[in-house]
């Protein structure tokens, strides 16, 4: 059975991380699971060493794409074959955890990421968040020439090949879409699954419509960019 980590960024989900990780173990018991503590004002990284989760404390907030990335070099360093990256707010229902996996075991794609509008719909989705979402949709998909259709889904599961291309790069600032960028031009491969989006029970999403455009903006002149970068290889 391959060594599997499921990483969780947190930063102040206190109100969550309880609930998150004791449903991630519930419905994959057999995985170490990963809190990014990334630099937290309340007792999330507590909370979550309390229930058992191996906790990396941050000294200060590094931004998201930072706190992934540092469960990468964690588990490259240890050896994990596989690693699975979710939310800390619990929005990612963890029975998808099993699915993810399994379509990665196949062998043919290095990433699986699961997509919120596969099958489910757009779950509210704001107007302003949903025309941004479709820009980058089609962005994304010209780049690397298949379809994308949740270019911003933090829900994902990564190979060995996978983990050593983002220990060594992994976008801070835009990091899922970006992501699908350098994974593409280092000669790896994606697919996406559907999967379940549950309702956030505790704290506030720190995305508002006005964010969700500087956002949509901000992200495609990154994407680009990008493009002009040296690749990396694995």
């Amino acid at each position: 059975m391959p060594r599997t980590l499921i990483i969780l960024p947190a930063l102040n989900e206190a109100a969550n991380i309880t609930r998150t990780v004791a449903n991630v173990q519930a419905a994959y018991p057999n995985a170490d699971v990963l809190v990014v503590n990334d630099g937290s004002g309340d007792d999330t990284g507590t909370l979550a060493a309390q229930q058992g989760a191996k906790v990396l404390h941050l000294p200060y907030n590094v931004c998201i794409g930072a706190g992934v990335q540092t469960g990468f070099k964690f588990a490259l360093r240890y050896e994990y074959d596989v690693v699975v990256r979710n939310d800390g707010d619990g929005q990612h229902a963890p029975d998808g955890i099993q699915r993810l996996l399994e379509r990665l075991a196949v062998g043919d794609v290095d990433m699986v990421v699961g997509s919120r509008f596969l099958d489910n719909g757009d779950y509210g989705t704001p107007t302003a968040r949903r025309a941004g979402i479709r820009i980058l949709r089609g962005l994304l998909s010209l780049i690397v020439r298949q379809s994308v259709t949740d270019p911003t889904s933090g829900f994902a599961a990564f190979n060995r090949n996978a983990i050593r291309l983002f220990a060594q790069v992994y976008p801070h600032d835009y990091p899922e879409p970006e992501a699908i960028v350098v994974l593409h031009r280092a000669g790896l491969k994606m697919c996406e699954i559907p999967v379940t989006m549950l309702p956030r029970e505790g704290g506030h999403s720190s995305i508002t419509p006005v964010r969700s455009v500087y956002y949509m903006l901000k992200v495609t002149l990154a994407i680009l960019i990008n493009l002009l970068r040296a690749k990396t290889t694995v």
